[in-house]
């Protein structure tokens, strides 16, 4: 091993100063485009013990430049932290450590806007944002960044919070962004509802009966068996979902596995990201028919965004070098 060689270190400030949305979702539809081979990012692996987890997301980049891995860790009750490793493909040297926090945020609101970019109708869209937090913050910013968004609403439980929210979008979108009092209101006549928030005892946020025909509905919270954002009148009506990961959202996400229990039939309307991307199954929103995003995250995106963002660090002379001896 070379005595002068480094590992990049990336902190949660260098990846905020680097990345931004446009790159990555560009670089996102770019890794769905190329790559088709299910080996270069298996499903995720998880430990589990008395209600804590530990998660693993790995991928090998079809750009022959990084493979990586991407390490969750859940404590109790609520707590989560993200670390992200990539290695050169050339040497097997571990090039880069990153602080998965920015990362993880936006390759999951950038895979989402890839889906609302294929799928969402042409046109400025109503949008209903359930949630209040960093996750709908994202999303809103990574749609506005492939659509027009003509107004939105917003519910979370907290008054403070959703005002808060809704402010900072009339500001940022220039349109009417309101505080809606309760979830139903905010997504009576929304063309795109996000559900990116859960509540406390996993009681589903979003029912498919408040949804009009033609709407579509992107859904990130729910990515393991114990949590739950949709209830399974959502997964009934929907003529077509669209999932990230179809096996692990059909089998271990709580939402989908409540849908099988309660009778609902899903699996012939599965329909892959990445088929939909390169082209092969296209999917359009239509005034008549109901598509839902499931999203429970891969390691091709987080590999895909990390190798954009330790290219973007190389050359720009950001980041610490921590020497390898």
């Amino acid at each position: 091993m070379p005595a002068d060689r480094a590992i990049l270190y990336l902190s949660q400030a260098d990846t905020g100063s680097l990345l931004n949305w446009r790159e990555v979702i560009d670089c996102l539809a770019r890794a769905y485009e190329r790559d088709d081979d299910p080996r270069s990012a298996p499903p995720k692996v998880v430990a589990r013990r008395n209600g804590m987890w530990l998660r693993a997301l790995t991928a090998i980049s079809a750009s022959g430049g990084c493979m990586g891995a991407k390490i969750i860790a859940k404590g109790r009750p609520r707590g989560a932290d993200h670390f992200i490793a990539l290695w050169d493909q050339a040497t097997a040297h571990l090039a880069c450590l990153l602080d998965g926090k920015n990362v993880t945020a936006m390759r999951t609101a950038g895979t989402s806007a890839v889906a609302v970019d294929r799928i969402a109708m042409t046109g400025e869209l109503r949008l209903a944002v359930l949630g209040s937090g960093r996750e709908a913050t994202t999303h809103v910013s990574a749609v506005a960044a492939v659509r027009t968004v003509r107004s939105m609403a917003v519910y979370s439980p907290t008054a403070a919070n959703r005002e808060r929210f809704a402010a900072k979008f009339a500001g940022e979108l220039g349109v009417e962004c309101a505080a809606a009092g309760d979830a139903r209101t905010a997504v009576e006549g929304a063309d795109l509802v996000i559900a990116a928030a859960r509540s406390h005892d996993e009681t589903p946020i979003l029912r498919g009966a408040w949804l009009r025909p033609g709407a579509m509905v992107v859904s990130i919270g729910s990515t393991v068996p114990e949590q739950r954002e949709v209830d399974p009148e959502v997964v009934a009506r929907a003529d077509v979902i669209v999932a990230d990961a179809p096996q692990e959202v059909a089998r271990e996400t709580g939402d989908m596995i409540a849908a099988s229990e309660a009778g609902v039939a899903f699996a012939h309307k599965l329909v892959p990201l990445a088929e939909v991307v390169r082209g092969l199954r296209p999917v359009r929103q239509s005034r008549d028919r109901i598509v839902l995003f499931k999203s429970v995250g891969s390691g091709l995106q987080d590999v895909a965004v990390s190798e954009m963002c330790y290219a973007k660090a190389r050359a720009a002379g950001v980041g610490i070098a921590l020497p390898v001896g």
